[in-house]
């Protein structure tokens, strides 16, 4: 185990680096991020900073130089970077790992390899691969291979036509044409793997989205039962074992008709639908990012308290007029069951995530409507499809 005091290296300066930054410190962790941001959340709380692009060879170096461990906190870090990192320092996800969650390609081929349902999907890498692909997966959904994330890099198509032409909007870049699926409802699952395969799973959430955006998170779901639950932390550890994972991982499914199980994409990091566990957890998923990193056992995971999370986008900043006005936070904050999470951002604009608010306590259908009344005083628009 690394002593604290030590120095942990972290790639990218988001809000989830921001929230790793916190938690290493926390346990006594010294944290230098690298990022091209002079203002980048995490700037704010970690130890020292690397203003460089993620490509840069000196900065790698130096990074490498200051740090006993290197994690990343986004997954579109180049993996040659990783790879030139883990020459001298241990990393946290491996550049291997980081490969296959940047490629939608590979990470379907990787996860039916493993023997778990993906999405019925046809590869696009030009117009005649459109040509070739079945009729029968239309209407379906056109995803960039690369690059995209909360919706971005995606279009909807009804048939060949519209394909052909988000094909082209989209760069004519190589693409996963797949089956728009009726689902049920999503959830996704964290879990965290040590160096030495040890491996501990957080609750599994449900997830409700608006325009590829995570909206919602509820934990527990009346949705999810034990059956369903124990079906996907398997198929999550998995994926895991198969990837030989180390680090934070998190797996997000679609719910078919019949429970059916169908893995819509890993993310080698901690993820949006896992904020719940700073406050209902026993220890965070950016703890146990940084317990692995450091060498150290690894934290529980038990929930102690219901949970609802909202995230918070800058459209509330913006629900009354055509400049950016703060939210009313002292409204927010006089229900006792609020716990407010801002991310530091310089800047409101629409789409963009500011922070998240996550309602516990120990009876979950309250939280649910305390969540809603939350919603309602930030003109959040409530989902219709929420139970």
């Amino acid at each position: 185990m690394l002593l604290p005091g030590s120095w942990l290296g972290l790639m990218g300066g988001g809000q989830l680096g921001r929230m790793f930054a916190m938690a290493a410190q926390t346990l006594g962790y010294r944290v230098l991020v690298l990022d091209p941001d002079d203002q980048n959340p995490a700037s704010a709380v970690c130890d020292d900073q690397l203003l460089a692009d993620y490509d840069d060879e000196d900065a790698l170096d130096a990074l490498a130089s200051r740090c006993v461990a290197i994690t990343t906190e986004f997954e579109n870090v180049p993996a040659e970077s990783l790879s030139r990192l883990a020459r001298t320092r241990p990393v946290s996800p491996s550049a291997e790992s980081v490969a296959i969650a940047q490629d939608r390609i590979a990470e379907k081929r990787f996860i039916a390899a493993t023997g778990i349902a993906v999405a019925p999907h046809h590869v696009v890498e030009n117009l005649a691969d459109l040509d070739a692909a079945s009729e029968t997966l239309y209407p379906a959904v056109l995803k960039a291979s690369r690059l995209g994330y909360d919706g971005k890099g995606q279009a909807r198509v009804a048939d060949l036509a519209a394909a052909k032409l988000a094909f082209l909007n989209l760069g004519s870049v190589p693409c996963v044409l797949e089956q728009q699926l009726d689902l049920k409802f999503e959830v996704s699952v964290v879990l965290a793997r040590d160096l030495n395969g040890n491996m501990v799973t957080y609750p599994v959430a449900e997830n409700i989205h608006r325009d590829g955006i995570l909206q919602i998170t509820r934990v527990p779901s009346p949705r999810v039962t034990a059956l369903l639950g124990d079906r996907v932390r398997a198929a999550a550890k998995t994926i895991a074992d198969a990837l030989d994972y180390h680090g934070v991982l998190c797996v997000e499914f679609f719910v078919l008709a019949d429970d059916e199980l169908v893995v819509n994409e890993i993310a080698p990091r901690p993820h949006n639908s896992g904020h719940f566990s700073i406050d209902a957890c026993v220890s965070s998923q950016f703890e146990a990012q940084a317990r692995i990193l450091a060498q150290a056992p690894l934290g529980s995971s038990h929930q102690h308290s219901a949970a609802v999370m909202l995230n918070l986008l800058g459209d509330i900043w913006f629900r009354d007029a055509e400049e950016a006005v703060e939210p009313n936070w002292a409204a927010l904050l006089a229900n006792p069951h609020a716990k407010l999470h801002l991310y530091g951002k310089r800047s409101a604009r629409r789409g963009r995530k500011m922070g998240h608010v996550t309602l516990v306590g120990q009876n979950p259908v309250a939280l649910w409507d305390q969540a809603r009344a939350v919603a309602n005083s930030l003109s959040i628009e409530w989902p219709s499809q929420s139970q």
